[in-house]
Formats: structure tokens, sequence, C-alpha cells
């Protein structure tokens, strides 16, 4: 009986993983959310024959309502759990359309917004790490996946010439980093940490934009379609949780994947 606990799981790519794992009703799934009673609702309505579905509220920047989600869960899984799914993150607005160049002509909000990236993609999922890793050196799986970006790729900066996004980067860069520092102390004990990226996948990041807004998205993704010439747009949440689940079940400590970082393809193409 796999246990599975998925941060920001109330919405987005989380529910999705949710949804999808809680499928298989030998599985428990632990959902990790700021808001509990309306995600508890958002079960009820959309998944009322899922009992196997445990809701845990705990923000991933509160240190402390971590530390009791990890009791939560402890009692939930029998003190053990199998997989760790660190999906919670934060994408920045402000670099969303704009070079870095530009944002620092607005200094006081480039440093603000970094900070927050920082604070959440990578300070809370250290803590999230260090908190939940008892609980995986218990279990008989043993896998810890962050999801990440393609945006923090070098070689995909530097070859698709992406100049948006840079804050949102620079944190999910930081947070492979630390994925793969887990990895360096934690492999010898046969748990697998990994970053995967899911793709550009479609969670209502890009609504409502404006025409200036879409003339810089429009030149990502035209890079993007010379990159990937199969490229459509972004894939919806179903498809892109297919994908993810599929690499790190196939993935091993034994076969060199741990500290590593990949697409939702299980290499370096990133579309």
């Amino acid at each position: 009986m796999p246990s599975y606990a998925i941060t920001g799981a109330s919405r987005g790519i989380g529910w999705e993983f949710l949804r999808q794992i809680s499928s298989d009703l030998n599985n428990t799934v632990i959902g990790l959310v700021r808001s509990k009673s309306a995600t508890e609702k958002r079960v009820e309505a959309e998944l009322p024959e899922r009992t196997n579905i445990h809701i845990v509220e705990a923000d991933i920047t509160n240190y402390s309502a971590l530390n009791a989600a990890v009791d939560e869960t402890a009692t939930i899984t029998d003190g053990k759990l199998d997989y760790l799914i660190a999906n919670a993150g934060i994408v920045s607005q402000f670099d969303a359309y704009d070079p870095i160049g530009v944002l620092g002509q607005q200094p006081e909000a480039l440093e603000e917004n970094l900070i927050k990236c920082f604070e959440v993609n990578v300070v809370g999922n250290i803590h999230l790490f260090n908190l939940f890793t008892p609980l995986i050196l218990k279990g008989e799986v043993k896998k810890v996946i962050a999801i990440s970006s393609g945006h923090a790729s070098l070689d995909a900066i530097s070859e698709l010439g992406l100049e948006v996004a840079s804050l949102y980067s620079i944190s999910k860069a930081g947070l492979n980093t630390a994925v793969a520092k887990f990895s360096a102390q934690y492999a010898k004990e046969g748990v697998l940490f990994m970053s995967i990226c899911p793709g550009m996948v479609d969670t209502g990041h890009f609504d409502n934009v404006t025409e200036e807004q879409m003339k810089a998205l429009g030149a990502m993704l035209g890079a993007f379609a010379q990159y990937a010439p199969d490229f459509k747009g972004p894939s919806p949440p179903e498809a892109a949780v297919k994908d993810v689940i599929s690499v790190f079940e196939k993935a091993s400590v034994k076969t060199g994947d741990g500290g590593s970082f990949v697409s939702h393809y299980g290499n370096q193409q990133w579309l």
C-alpha cells in the first residue's frame, strides 16, 4: 500500500497528481495544502469515493506548520512514507514578460520578488525535505521528486535565448542544486532525490494577459516552436502529470538518476 505526500495539492498540477495517484485505492495519498477546508470540499465534490485521500494543512513557508504536517502524515501512514512530491511553488508574474535588465529598473520590486521566489521554491522545499526525509527513510520506495522547470536549464536559456522568467528560473536552479545536495547525502541510504520538469503546462498562468505581454509571450512560444517543431502549446495537466509519474516510477538510485534534473521525457528535451 504505497503512500504519497504531495504539496500544493489544491489545484493545477498538484491537484492532478492527487487525482491520478488516488485513482488506485491501494495508494494512501496525503495532499498538503494551504486551505484544508476548501480542498476537502473539492475532494468531496469531485472525488467523493476516494477514501484514500487525506488533506493536511501546511504552507511550505511555515516551518512549524510543516513540522506538524509531518506528525499528522506519520499518524496516517504508520510513521513512514514512500513518495514525497514537492510540487508547491510560486511562479512570479513580475518577471514573466520582461528581461532581467528591464526588471532592474525597479530594484526594490526585483529584490522583493526574488526573495519571495527563494522563500517558497528553495527554502520552503529544503525545510520540506529535511522534515519528511525521516519518514521516507522508513518507507519502502524512498523517492523524493521536486517539480522543477526547463527555465532553470542553462543550456536551454542560451539555446532558446530565454529572456523572461529570470527570477523564477534562478529560484528553480537553486531548487535543483538543493535536490542534488540531498541526493549526495541520502543516495547511499537508497533515497532517490530528483528534479523533473513537467513541460509547459496549461494551469491558467497566462490567462488575462495584456496585448503587450502577449507580444513577449509570443516571442517565447516562437523560440519554443523552433526548439521543438512538434510543440503545439501548453499541455493539459492530465498529460503532463502522467508523463512525470512515468519518469519517476522508472527512475532509481541504482540506474544513476539520483540528483538528476530531467524533463517529462526523462531526458534533457524540455518540450
